[in-house]
């Protein structure tokens, strides 16, 4: 088995030998300063994509204070978006009109929500899955096609819906506490792609002997 090369712009390689266009790393495709994504997380989408920062996360401009923070090994189908906090307008006025967008000497200064978005690592997002503001995605979970994320979601569970909620948790309390202390997402790639066989078969036990 060939290990992906994570300063590959196009990590999948088509059996015609040429570079499949709508897969990227995204750490090699996004110069963003409100980006923050880890090694061989990468995003599919069935078109052409210019902007990967501004296709995912149309509302993180890069003058507010709110980041977007992607783990290692984070898989991102098409149609996701993370609506980050620059989305949204203040509430606790008389009216939620943005008016201080509209005058440039006001625009950067107008924060309503400046919360960060976090997302662990080996996180699957499904089809058209939208995260919301301030979510906090736990490691190793799932979610679901069309799920809305928001809020915290514990690690390894699975989620679906909107809003989403947890359809079941992938492991025990006692193998996710050691999946998360293992942080094989943190090794050297050598030695991820010699527990490759462990990891795709769900065996912690041996996950751990390795």
């Amino acid at each position: 088995m060939t290990f992906p090369d994570a300063r590959r712009a196009y990590p999948v390689t088509l059996p015609d030998g040429s570079a499949h266009q709508g897969t990227v790393f995204l750490n090699q495709v996004i110069d963003h300063p409100a980006w923050e994504v880890g090694d061989y997380t990468y995003a599919s989408d069935f078109s052409p994509v210019a902007d990967w920062a501004s296709h995912l996360a149309p509302y993180l401009f890069g003058y507010g204070p709110e980041k977007l923070r992607i783990g290692r090994y984070c898989q991102i189908a098409h149609g996701v978006r993370f609506i980050t906090s620059g989305a949204n307008h203040a509430m606790d006025g008389l009216t939620t009109f943005p008016f201080p967008i509209f005058d440039p000497a006001k625009m950067a200064n107008y924060q309503p929500d400046s919360r960060d978005t976090v997302i662990g690592h080996d996180v699957w997002l499904g089809f058209g899955a939208i995260v919301c503001p301030g979510a906090r995605i736990g490691n190793g979970v799932i979610v679901g096609a069309g799920a809305v994320v928001r809020g915290t979601v514990p690690d390894y569970a699975i989620v679906a819906g909107n809003p989403a909620t947890v359809v079941r948790m992938r492991f025990s309390d006692a193998d996710i506490a050691t999946l998360n202390a293992l942080a094989w997402w943190d090794w050297p790639a050598d030695r991820v792609a010699t527990a490759v066989p462990d990891l795709m078969a769900g065996d912690v036990a041996a996950l751990v002997d390795r």
